[in-house]
């Protein structure tokens, strides 16, 4: 699909400026529509019962960067202290994530992944990529090329949410 051709859909909502309606909100439905697409097609993928998109974000987050708070987890994935606690959970039940003591002040904890959890990550990630893969294979050469050079405002799209 041509960059040109992105922007077609509907949208509804409060009134807007006829210029954002049939520019910026339109394209932002379709996005929205779109990656929403992909992302319930890569989770169809795996079993049911598996762990969820927060659990997985949340295990990427503790394997790049290291041990945290659950607290500072619940503010860098911008959901509330409540849903960490229960996305630690869950991890924790299933052996994935450990939590221990704060080593300064012990009425608090620290969460680490586990080497359980590690195993989990790179298993989802290398199923997740092979199915991308594989449909960005179907893409033309030009059509990749396109998809590449998006990734980057991708990228600063969530960001900026």
């Amino acid at each position: 699909m041509d960059v040109e051709q992105v922007g077609t859909g509907t949208t509804t909502g409060p009134p807007e400026s006829k210029a954002r309606k049939d520019g910026t909100a339109s394209l932002a439905s379709d996005l929205r529509v779109t990656v929403a697409r992909i992302t319930r097609r890569l989770r169809q993928a795996h079993a049911v019962g598996d762990v969820s998109l927060s659990g997985m974000s949340v295990l990427a987050r503790l394997a790049a960067d290291g041990p945290d708070s659950p607290g500072s987890l619940a503010e860098l994935e911008r959901v509330r202290p409540q849903a960490t606690a229960a996305t630690l959970a869950a991890l924790e039940q299933r052996g994935l994530v450990l939590r221990s003591p704060h080593p300064v002040d012990r009425r608090r904890c620290v969460v680490a992944v586990t080497a359980a959890g590690r195993d989990m990550l790179a298993a989802r990630h290398t199923e997740s990529v092979g199915r991308l893969a594989d449909a960005i294979e179907e893409l033309t050469p030009r059509e990749q090329r396109t998809l590449a050079a998006a990734l980057p405002l991708l990228d600063r799209l969530a960001e900026g949410l």
